[in-house]
């Protein structure tokens, strides 16, 4: 299997610090960016870099670390020195996921990394092409399984949150579903709108620019409540399916860091997430500021861990590595 087509939306970001719990060092930090500049999590990087280099009193660059689905920059993080010379900041699914797929995992989370602060969210939704008129998403269960040769559906890679959502909607709806893995949102997009597959699921900030031309239709949201973004649209919760299916960024150290200096990071990161100026930057791309103290994160890591590790395991879907 291909790691280029397994994770989206990943990043890594590093700090300076003096291990054994010494306050952290003055000076030069690097953040671990490890996919290409330019997406959503690039920008939170260096959003958040920005504005935390004054508070932490020191120099902070963004290094594009890229390859492996963002395991060259978790590689790099887990090998550093504990002295918080470099901080992860990548996607929840990124340190649930990965794990679970791989047939030897590279990482374990717990074991290799100390949690700092949730950072933002971002949703997913299910989207249908203009050749198929439904209202809703209810309209549109019944149009599948009146059509149960057209059952296709796009996602953005295999191995991801979309791939497993669709698992679970086959499961749910009682309807087999033929899964179409992409490279990203644009070509399935095009593909909707083009009628070679019947749905897809996507990242909302993806969709919501055709979906307000009419060029495709979200039908439901992946979220636990309505989206900010799209408020007019029901969530897949409101429509029967018990599926919560959204994603977020989270902050982490290598294992053995001070937890003083992650409690003072997270702080900083949280400070930064609730700045007008920064939050109308990362709404203005999809994204929810959050921000919370390590405690949260790892609340949070476990829930979506104890959630999704059954839906991952009924599929039987690997990576060779």
């Amino acid at each position: 299997m291909d790691r280029r087509k397994f994770m989206t939306g990943c990043l890594g970001l590093p700090l300076l610090a003096h291990a054994g719990g010494a306050q952290a060092q003055a000076g030069l930090s690097k953040i671990i960016f490890p996919f290409a500049a330019g997406a959503g999590g690039d920008t939170l990087c260096r959003l958040i870099a920005q504005e935390m280099a004054p508070v932490l009193q020191r120099t902070i660059v963004v290094e594009n670390r890229t390859g492996g689905d963002g395991l060259i920059g978790i590689k790099a993080v887990k090998g550093a020195s504990p002295d918080g010379s470099m901080v992860l900041v990548t996607t929840g699914p990124t340190m649930y996921l990965l794990p679970m797929v791989e047939t030897t995992p590279s990482f374990d989370t717990a074991r290799d990394f100390m949690p700092v602060s949730l950072l933002a969210r971002f949703e997913f939704a299910v989207v249908i092409g203009p050749g198929i008129d439904v209202p809703d998403f209810k309209s549109f269960v019944a149009w599948l399984k009146a059509h149960p040769d057209k059952t296709s559906f796009g996602v953005p890679s295999n191995g991801t949150i979309p791939h497993f959502t669709g698992s679970r909607l086959e499961k749910d709806l009682g309807i087999p579903l033929t899964r179409v893995p992409y490279r990203g949102s644009a070509p399935i997009l095009n593909d909707l709108v083009g009628g070679h597959i019947s749905f897809g699921i996507v990242t909302l900030a993806d969709a919501l620019p055709q979906h307000r031309a009419k060029g495709v239709k979200i039908v439901a949201v992946a979220s636990a409540e309505r989206s900010p973004f799209a408020p007019d649209v029901p969530t897949l919760r409101e429509n029967g399916i018990d599926l919560v299916a959204d994603a977020w960024y989270g902050m982490w150290l290598p294992a053995g860091s001070p937890p003083e200096f992650a409690g003072k990071l997270g702080a900083a990161a949280s400070a930064a997430l609730a700045k007008p100026e920064v939050k109308e930057k990362l709404t203005a791309i999809g994204m929810i500021p959050v921000g919370s103290t390590p405690e949260g994160l790892t609340k949070e890591l476990a829930a979506n861990t104890a959630f999704w590790q059954p839906i991952v395991k009924a599929t039987g879907y690997k990576i060779e590595n």
